[in-house]
């Protein structure tokens, strides 16, 4: 089943209730391009995989979109490589589903780069609850470290490659 969408509006109406496997975006939809579109998705829904599709895309934009958390982009001259594009997204966010709320913003403020003690205070957590959650984290994405528990963040677009680029929950 599909959703077609074209502002704003229209977007975070299909997120809450449309739920969507993966978005598919255009790059540009006047006022509502795909930058804006994937950072109300990974506020939303941070485990759906957003792919650009796009006719023309030069090499600054398409390393600014992946940068800010998209999976991929696919050039409607290549729509074949859409489908193993579509399965590898979701194969690698697989493992983000099984993920609380709360282990979703102790993983992203790990990635940030967040202390263990900063994360306690931040969430009005315990320092052995966080921890917990970091076992927990580290055990359901199949990682041995800490350092590999912020790839798989920036990998899946928890937080940018761009540390000018912000998601809209990230200064909580």
């Amino acid at each position: 089943m599909i959703e077609r969408v074209d502002s704003r509006p229209a977007f975070i109406y299909a997120l809450e209730t449309f739920l969507p496997d993966v978005v598919l975006s255009d790059h540009s939809l006047g006022q509502f391009d795909s930058h804006a579109a994937l950072e109300l998705l990974r506020a939303e829904r941070p485990a759906t995989p957003f792919i650009v599709v796009t006719g023309a895309l030069t090499g600054s934009l398409t390393g600014a979109a992946i940068r800010a958390g998209a999976e991929d982009v696919v050039l409607k001259a290549d729509l074949g490589s859409l489908v193993p594009s579509i399965s590898t997204a979701l194969a690698v966010r697989r493992p983000l589903q099984s993920l609380s709320k709360r282990q979703l913003e102790v993983l992203r403020m790990i990635a940030e780069g967040h202390r263990t003690r900063d994360i306690a205070d931040r969430l009005g957590l315990g320092v052995k609850t966080v921890e917990s959650h970091r076992y927990a984290l580290m055990k359901r994405l199949n990682v041995g470290s800490v350092v590999s528990l912020v790839c798989y963040a920036v990998r899946v677009g928890l937080i940018p490659l761009d540390p000018g680029i912000r998601h809209a929950d990230s200064t909580r």
